[in-house]
């Protein structure tokens, strides 16, 4: 029975859990990244969801904006902030609505909406669908950044293909990859935090010196009926998708401390307030100075029309690559859990560094080799340009950002 004056029945309630556990379940509990340690504060919560919220995807929203216009435009981007931040509050509450239980992770609280089976069924497969597409797309992304910041900083230099910048971006995550849980990763994620801050205040920084575009005009290019209602959708898609994080909120939230006189929404939530102000200071300066710029001219890489001064914005990829590597430790996190979880408790695989090396590589060398033959097939296949759209159309579902961007 749940008290009237508190969330929890006594201390003893709130770890019964823990305590029915058997010494060798508590043990690969601890092993497992998404619940040890427990140690986090309330910035650690603001800076994950940063890194997990901005993507290089803000870098197109003038590009939307110009699909909108200005009415709809901001109410879009207005609406589209106060709609995820509510979701995620309800996210924050259920953590622990049940007294004593903390649903650690996204499938566990499927499982208890929709029973111990359905809901592993209904949560995993869509959550994997998105964050092994997320970690698929960041690949690629991390290379064709690498990519653009050598063809900057060395114009005259022999081109090197996409693939082998692939390879170079891959070889982090084979080191960070064994950093154990979310906490070891921290430092990774308040550096891509930082950094989303700083390519997004390039962007909109090095658009407002430019200036107001000669003859800009804030109409729709659309000539027809259905095209601007459809360039209209999918321009709201791509707003609206761009505030990402609700799937991995649970499991940042499973690293704070929680004791009934202190709940780890608290902090959570201060952390999540936090984020979503400077989410705000990336998105919306982005999004109207980049229009107010260029008006419906803009190209859906911001970035493209910014080529001077060139070491700002050699920089500015720089910082995007900074970004996807902490992004991809991120969302990889909870793959990462799953995958170790099915081979202890599941498989009675012993729980090792040994398992965790192999495990982890296998899972970045297999988006190492798929990106990177990919690429190469393209390349043979076309031996020129290539629309990248339809080759990545599928990946556009998850993740927006890349229309537009250049493979080669």
């Amino acid at each position: 029975m749940i008290r009237p004056d508190g969330p929890f029945d006594d201390k003893k309630d709130f770890s019964r859990n823990a305590d029915e556990r058997s010494a060798e379940e508590r043990a690969i509990d601890d092993w497992l990244p998404i619940n040890s340690p427990r140690t986090a504060k309330w910035w650690y919560s603001a800076f994950h969801n940063v890194t997990a919220m901005v993507g290089a995807g803000v870098l197109s929203f003038p590009y939307a904006m110009s699909k909108l216009g200005w009415g709809p435009g901001v109410t879009v981007l207005v609406l589209s902030w106060i709609i995820t931040l509510y979701t995620l509050w309800q996210m924050v509450e259920m953590h622990e609505m049940i007294p004593g239980k903390r649903f650690d992770r996204y499938h566990e609280l499927g499982q208890h909406a929709f029973g111990p089976k359905l809901g592993l069924w209904i949560v995993v497969p869509q959550q994997l669908i998105v964050e092994v597409g997320v970690n698929i797309v960041y690949m690629i992304l991390g290379g064709q950044s690498l990519q653009k910041f050598h063809t900057i900083v060395c114009n005259e230099c022999k081109e090197i293909k996409l693939s082998y910048f692939i390879m170079i971006f891959a070889s982090v995550h084979f080191v960070l990859s064994q950093l154990p849980n979310f906490h070891s990763i921290s430092g990774v994620s308040l550096a891509a935090a930082v950094m989303s801050l700083c390519y997004s205040t390039i962007a909109w920084g090095a658009s407002a010196k430019m200036g107001v575009k000669p003859d800009v005009q804030y109409g729709y290019k659309a000539k027809s009926t259905a095209g601007t209602v459809f360039t209209f959708f999918s321009a709201t898609g791509n707003i609206a998708f761009a505030y990402a994080s609700h799937n991995i909120v649970l499991e940042i939230q499973s690293t704070m401390p929680s004791t009934p006189e202190k709940p780890s929404k608290g902090p959570m939530w201060r952390g999540v307030i936090g984020a979503y102000i400077i989410v705000a200071l990336c998105y919306f300066p982005v999004a109207l100075i980049g229009y107010w710029m260029f008006g419906n001219q803009v190209d859906d890489n911001i970035l493209l029309y910014l080529d001077k001064p060139k070491w700002l914005i050699a920089m500015a990829n720089m910082f995007v690559v900074v970004h996807l590597i902490g992004a991809y430790q991120i969302y990889a996190m909870p793959v990462f859990d799953m995958m170790e979880a099915v081979l202890v408790k599941k498989l009675r695989f012993k729980p090792s560094r040994y398992l965790r090396f192999f495990t982890r590589n296998i899972y970045v060398d297999l988006h190492n080799i798929g990106c990177s033959l990919d690429d190469y097939c393209t390349h043979w296949r076309t031996k020129g340009d290539y629309n990248q759209s339809k080759r990545l159309s599928v990946l556009f579902i998850i993740k927006p950002e890349l229309k537009g961007l250049k493979m080669h």
